[in-house]
């Protein structure tokens, strides 16, 4: 019964979208193999159809994770940016909703953030059910964006900071008619991130200024009136655009009570991998500025694989984890990728916090619990050498998207690993580790990868094993591998594109005999069909 109801539900939003689309504009039928295409995600969250790239907006609001997204609901490269809309009760099953927040006025929707108003500072939150002269003030959705108009009054393009608010929990929005509340007449000035600071009692913004590596501090009491506090920047790695900043406070695993603040910075290009990247600044902020615990050049990295950008965080989950999820692409090559009739998608969401690694600290990120549901037909061995667990797995196919954790004592071999989708012709994507402390990713031989130079490749990572043993946590899908080293203080995200019916698991020792101490390896169930 449970099926049949999330199987009606989720033809009953998939038909709310098709409808809210083809009022825009005459859009083909939605195809019958909707979600089972090729390499379609079957645990990552992906649009029904079109083009989308940065998350946006990620909140919990009356028992719903809400998810916007940077959305075209014309076609499947970028424009018309709109806010896409999807609802998950626990992070993993998503219900995707109409578009929330429409191009509207030759102004497109780019990214930003939602915060609860809880006590109605905005003066939007109303009781839509009730008559108008007994309105009581009731928590609601406000929505922080950025407005990108092409050509403004002066021929050249204009980003401003808007706001619009929901009274009907993120089904339909209302754009300010005060908008915009921030101007500073700049071309490149986007991508509000707001918070509620508990000990200054107010809100607080944290926007980029993307050609200057800097990010800028604005403060309001009401989410309408805005001004400036301080800026940071530029500091860290400066190649390429600031974009998509994110400030918020984590706990030091390992020391009770003892918090840092994170502020996260999104930037193209300028990744060590190349293209699009995220890095981080550990440090405090005391509700005016933040201050950077360690050297200015000092670079910090979330992720060392390809496709791990535009990452931002859930405000106000109820046990009060940190949670956040990115754009799984690259800038190098999202427009190239080869699926249909969607393009575009989101990482596993991921749970923060802050490790001490000798006198610094790092961040680190775990796959959330509620993924755990998806298990199935759970496959484990304990003391093996490579050569018994080649055995062991040539007796049995995992499919396509499945969980492995595995610990490898490298001994005296120079790299050991784990090869996903393998077949009997070489082809996989390879991940291990070095002798020289190194976590990598090889998709050079993964499958397609001539859409585009910039795509094959081979990712590297810091990482110490510890007592000379390499954990790692492993989540293959359809097209994507992402891989978490030790306690999640090393993370590796790419994007692969397999041939058909690349099933095989394999594990490799070079120059050694590498040892796996442990090996565990789940189906995971769909998250899109049922």
């Amino acid at each position: 019964m449970q099926r049949a109801i999330q199987a009606l539900t989720l033809l009953a939003s998939l038909l709310m979208l098709q409808a809210a689309l083809l009022a825009q504009k005459n859009l083909p039928a939605l195809p019958p193999a909707l979600f089972d295409e090729p390499y379609r995600p079957q645990y990552h969250f992906t649009p029904a159809i079109n083009w989308t790239n940065d998350p946006n907006g990620a909140v919990y609001f009356d028992g719903e994770y809400h998810l916007f997204y940077q959305y075209n609901p014309f076609g499947d490269q970028w424009g018309h940016m709109t806010w896409g809309h999807a609802v998950s009760p626990d992070l993993v099953h998503w219900q995707q909703l109409p578009p929330a927040i429409p191009e509207e006025n030759g102004i497109m929707i780019f990214s930003g953030s939602v915060v609860v108003d809880r006590n109605n500072s905005s003066g939007f939150c109303k009781n839509p059910n009730a008559p108008v002269l007994e309105q009581q003030a009731v928590a609601c959705l406000v929505a922080i964006y950025t407005g990108h108009t092409e050509k403004s009054t002066n021929g050249e393009p204009l980003q401003t900071q808007n706001i619009a608010y929901s009274n009907d929990r993120g089904r339909t929005f209302t754009k300010y008619a005060g908008n915009p509340v921030i101007d500073l007449h700049l071309s490149d000035f986007r991508d509000p991130k707001v918070f509620w600071h508990a000990g200054t009692k107010r809100w607080a913004m944290v926007v980029s200024l993307p050609k200057e590596h800097k990010v800028r501090l604005f403060t309001s009491k009401n989410l309408r009136e805005w001004g400036p506090l301080s800026d940071f920047g530029p500091a860290g790695a400066t190649d390429g655009f600031w974009e998509c900043p994110d400030l918020f406070e984590l706990p030091i695993i390992g020391e009770p009570g003892k918090k840092r603040w994170v502020l996260s910075v999104n930037i193209n290009p300028g990744a060590p991998a190349g293209g699009s990247g995220n890095q981080y600044f550990v440090g405090q902020f005391d509700g005016t500025r933040f201050t950077n615990d360690n050297p200015p050049d000092k670079k910090l990295w979330a992720d060392d694989g390809k496709d791990f950008y535009a990452s931002t965080s859930f405000s106000d989950v109820p046990d009060g984890r940190r949670i956040w999820m990115a754009w799984m692409s690259n800038w190098d090559y999202a427009r190239d990728v080869p699926t249909s009739p969607w393009r575009g998608g989101m990482t596993i969401p991921r749970e923060l916090s802050l490790k001490r690694l000798g006198n610094e600290l790092r961040l680190t990120q775990q796959p959330v619990v509620e993924l755990e549901q998806l298990r199935e037909n759970a496959f484990s061995a304990d003391n093996l050498s490579v050569e018994a667990a080649n055995r062991l797995l040539a007796q049995r196919s995992f499919g396509e998207s499945y969980e492995v954790e595995v610990a490898l004592a490298l001994g005296k071999s120079s790299s050991a690993g784990i090869k996903v989708r393998t077949d009997k012709q070489n082809e996989a994507t390879s991940i291990g580790v070095t002798s020289k402390s190194e976590l990598f990713v090889d998709r050079t031989k993964s499958g397609v990868g001539s859409m585009n130079a910039n795509f094959p490749g081979r990712h590297v990572a810091p990482m110490v094993p510890d007592a000379g043993v390499a954990r790692l946590h492993i989540f293959v899908d359809r097209s994507s591998i992402e891989v978490f080293g030790g306690d999640g203080e090393t993370a590796i995200t790419d994007l692969t594109f397999p041939y058909l019916e690349r099933h095989g698991v394999e594990f490799f020792s070079e120059d050694g005999n590498a040892t796996i101490q442990y090996l565990k390896i789940w189906k995971l169930k769909s998250a899109v069909r049922y």
